[in-house]
């Protein structure tokens, strides 16, 4: 799914899933630099980001894989 990543004005890296008109805040992350490890949401999402480069830039869409969990 495509899903927009970006920094809010109080510069909380937030989630945007268009097809779901979706904007939650990235609460939690594998991996220190985000990108190519999953990242949970604030409403319980995990989300599977692609691998990218620590220094891309915000915002940025990309294609990512939603990981269910047994209650969803």
């Amino acid at each position: 799914m495509k899903v927009m990543i970006r920094k809010d004005s109080k510069g909380q890296l937030t989630a945007y899933v268009p097809k779901k008109d979706l904007e939650e805040p990235i609460v939690s992350m594998v991996n220190p630099t985000m990108w190519g490890g999953l990242v949970t949401l604030g409403n319980g999402w995990q989300l599977d980001l692609p691998a990218m480069p620590p220094e891309t830039t915000l915002p940025i869409t990309v294609e990512a894989r939603r990981i269910l969990s047994a209650d969803d």
